[in-house]
C-alpha cells in the first residue's frame, strides 16, 4: 500500500514567496530521508514553495476562477511530502513518528487510493487510463 505523508507546518501559510528554511533542520531531514531510501520504502519525495507564490483555481458552475497566493483564509498548508510503501496504516504511522519535525510541524498520513480500491462502476468509468499510465 502507498502512503502520503503530507508536512504540515505551521506559520507556512503567512511564509514570504523565498522562505528559506534552517540548514540545521533540513540535515536533521536529509538523515530522515536516507533511512527511509536505506529501508526501500520511499517512492517520491517533495518539498513546496510557501503558499505565497502559488495559486489556487476555485471551480463555481463549471468556471474557473485563479486566486494568487497568499490565501487568507488559510489555516494548515502544505509544505511537503513523501510517498512510500508500506504493509499497513501502522507501519505508515510509524515512519511519520521517527521524523525530526519541529514542534510547529504536523505530518498528516493518508492511504493512496489504489485501482482496485475502488467499486466495479467506478473502475469502468476510468476506463484504462490507469492501466495505460501504469497506476495498476
Amino acid at each position: 500500500m502507498r502512503y502520503m505523508l503530507l508536512m504540515i507546518p505551521k506559520g507556512y501559510e503567512s511564509a514570504d514567496a523565498g522562505a528559506q528554511p534552517d540548514p540545521a533542520q533540513v540535515a536533521a531531514m536529509m538523515r530522515y530521508n536516507e533511512s527511509l531510501q536505506r529501508a526501500g520504502v520511499l517512492l517520491a519525495i517533495d518539498s513546496l514553495h510557501p503558499p505565497a507564490s502559488g495559486a489556487r483555481v476555485h471551480f463555481t458552475a463549471g468556471r474557473a476562477r485563479v486566486v494568487d497566493g497568499p490565501f487568507a483564509e488559510a489555516k494548515e498548508v502544505l509544505g511537503g511530502y513523501w510517498l512510500i510503501q508500506a504493509q499497513s496504516r501502522e507501519e505508515a504511522i510509524a515512519w511519520a513518528t521517527r521524523c525530526p519535525a519541529s514542534d510547529d510541524e504536523v505530518i498528516e498520513v493518508r492511504q493512496v487510493h489504489e485501482f482496485g480500491d475502488f467499486s466495479p462502476e467506478v473502475q469502468a468509468a476510468a476506463g484504462d487510463y490507469f492501466e495505460r499510465v501504469g497506476k495498476r
